[in-house]
C-alpha cells in the first residue's frame, strides 16, 4: 500500500484513468479525478465513482485545480504539453502513468511487449502460447483491460503479460519487466512527438530498469543500444538470429518449431510476432513444442488483415488497426490479388511518399478519406486515386472500382479520431458496410 494516506490526483477519465483511480482509493489514497472534457457519459462515470468515494472534477475546473497533491497519475493518452498537466506539474507533483502504479503493486513478473506494429497479437499470441503451455498468465495494458485493473489478479498468476505503448512508458521510473519485447519501430505518434528519435527514445524506456537477470527478445534488424538484459532475438529476414524463417518453417538455432502453413496465421509480419511469442516463452523456460500446439487454433484478433466477406467475387479485407505506414506496407505485402485500397484518417504528421512504390506495384485504385485524403494523393502522383468524404462513400465507390477476383483492403495507415472514436469503432463500421451490400441487379 505504499500510496495510503496521500493526497492522489489522477489525470484524465478513460479506461487507464478511471482503474488507476480505483486502485489508488483501494490502497487507502485520498482520490481526486480530473478531466478536461465534460458531456453526459462522463458524468455518469464520475457519479459512479463519486459514489465509491472518489472526487471528480470536469470542464475548465479540472485545468485550473489549485490543489496541490502527493501524488499524481498521467493516463496514457494525454499530452503532457495540455493545460490538465501543466496546471499539476506547475505544483511540483511527482507524476507517473498508470503502467507504473499498477507496478508498483504487480506481485509478479512482467513481460513487455512494445513495437510500432504487432503489439496486440504478439500479447495475445504470447497469452494463449504461455496458458496453454502450463503458464498461469493473462493480458492486460493497451490491448484494452488496464494493468490497474488485472493486476489485483496477479498473487494468482505466473506471469503478467502487457501490451505497452510508448505513451505509457513516457512516465515510467521503476518499471521493470523480466521479459521486455522489441517487435519493430516505424513511423507513427509525430502529432505527438517532435521527431522519431524522441519517439524511439520513449520505447527504449522499456530496457532502463533490466539487468543481468532479465530477458530482452528483439527484432535482430532493430539498431539497439547495448542492453543489460540477456538478448534473444529473431527475424524473417536474416538468418543472423536465434528464430528465424525458411521456406515457412519458423526455426530456433537451426532446428524446426512450427511449420507456419498448419496454422491459421500467415503472413511474414505474423512470423516474426510467432517468433517473439517463442522468445518470450524461452526466457520463462517454456518448452516450445508446448507453445507450437497452443497457437493450432489461434486465430489473428479483429482489425488487423481481418477477412469481412467474399461478395461479388470480390475478397473484403478489414486492416483498420493500421494506423502507420509499415502496417500498410505489411498488408500489401501479405495480399496475392490485385488491390483496391481504402485509406486516410487523422493527420499525424507523417507522409506517405515512403510506401508510393509499392502502391503503384501493389495497387489498381485508392480510395482515399479523412483529414489526410488530399495530401495521400499528392503523395502517390502514378496511382489512380479517388477522393471522399466518408467511409460510407468510400466502400461503394471501391465496391465500383474492384473486378471479379481483386481485394478490396482497408488498411488507412494512419489514426481514426479525425472521424471515428478508435480504430475498432473504424474497422466495425467498415465491416457492417461491407456485409450490408447486396447484389446490383438482383433477379
Amino acid at each position: 500500500m505504499i500510496h495510503s494516506g496521500k493526497n492522489a490526483v489522477v489525470l484524465g477519465l478513460g479506461h487507464s484513468g478511471e482503474a488507476a483511480a480505483r486502485l489508488l482509493h483501494e490502497e487507502g489514497a485520498r482520490v481526486t479525478v480530473c478531466e478536461s472534457n465534460d458531456n453526459p457519459a462522463l458524468r455518469e462515470k464520475a457519479a459512479g465513482l463519486e459514489a465509491a468515494g472518489i472526487s471528480v472534477l470536469l470542464g475548465s475546473a479540472a485545468d485550473t485545480d489549485a490543489t496541490r497533491y502527493d501524488i499524481g497519475v498521467l493516463s496514457p493518452g494525454i499530452d503532457p504539453a495540455v493545460p490538465l498537466v501543466q496546471n499539476v506539474l506547475r505544483k511540483h507533483v511527482p507524476l507517473i502513468g498508470e503502467l507504473e502504479l499498477a507496478f508498483e503493486e504487480c506481485l509478479c513478473p512482467v513481460v513487455a511487449i512494445t513495437g510500432s506494429n504487432g503489439k496486440t497479437t504478439t500479447t495475445e499470441l504470447t497469452t494463449a502460447m504461455l496458458t496453454g503451455a502450463g503458464v498461469r498468465t493473462m493480458a492486460s495494458g493497451n490491448i484494452g483491460l488496464p494493468f490497474a485493473t488485472a493486476v489485483r489478479q496477479s498473487n494468482a498468476l505466473d506471469v503478467m503479460v502487457l501490451e505497452v505503448s510508448s505513451f505509457q512508458l513516457e512516465t515510467t521510473k521503476t518499471f521493470r519487466p523480466h521479459v521486455a519485447v522489441w517487435l519493430n519501430l516505424s513511423q507513427n505518434h509525430l502529432d505527438r512527438y517532435r521527431a522519431m528519435e524522441e519517439y524511439r527514445t520513449a520505447k527504449l524506456r522499456i530496457f532502463t530498469q533490466q539487468t543481468a537477470e532479465d530477458f530482452a527478445v528483439i527484432n535482430a534488424r532493430e539498431s539497439l543500444p547495448a542492453l543489460a538484459a540477456r538478448t534473444i532475438t529473431f527475424s524473417a529476414h536474416t538468418d543472423a538470429a536465434d528464430f528465424t524463417l525458411r521456406g515457412g518453417v519458423i526455426s530456433y538455432q537451426g532446428q524446426p518449431v512450427l511449420d507456419q502453413s498448419t496454422i491459421r496465421l500467415q503472413g511474414i509480419h505474423n512470423a516474426e510476432n510467432l517468433m517473439a511469442a517463442f522468445g518470450t516463452g524461452l526466457a520463462l523456460g517454456v518448452d516450445l513444442d508446448r507453445m507450437a500446439a497452443a497457437v493450432a487454433d489461434y486465430t489473428a484478433p479483429a482489425h488487423r488483415c481481418e477477412f469481412v466477406r467474399d461478395f461479388e467475387n470480390i475478397h473484403w479485407i478489414n486492416d483498420s488497426k493500421a494506423t502507420n505506414l509499415d502496417s500498410v506496407e505489411k498488408a500489401l505485402l501479405s495480399q496475392q490479388r490485385p488491390v483496391i485500397l481504402i485509406a486516410g484518417g487523422k493527420d499525424k504528421g507523417f507522409e506517405f511518399d515512403s510506401v508510393a512504390p509499392l502502391v503503384r506495384e501493389r495497387v489498381r485504385a485508392a480510395v482515399l478519406i479523412g483529414e489526410m485524403k488530399d495530401r495521400i494523393a499528392r503523395s502517390w502522383p502514378d496511382t489512380d486515386c479517388r477522393i471522399t468524404d466518408s467511409l460510407e462513400e468510400a466502400v461503394p465507390i471501391a465496391r465500383d472500382l474492384a473486378a471479379p477476383g481483386d481485394v478490396v483492403l482497408f488498411s488507412p495507415g494512419t489514426s481514426s479520431y479525425d472521424m471515428f472514436r478508435n480504430y475498432g469503432e473504424r474497422g466495425n463500421r467498415f465491416k457492417d458496410l461491407v456485409n450490408t451490400l447486396t447484389p446490383k441487379n438482383p433477379r
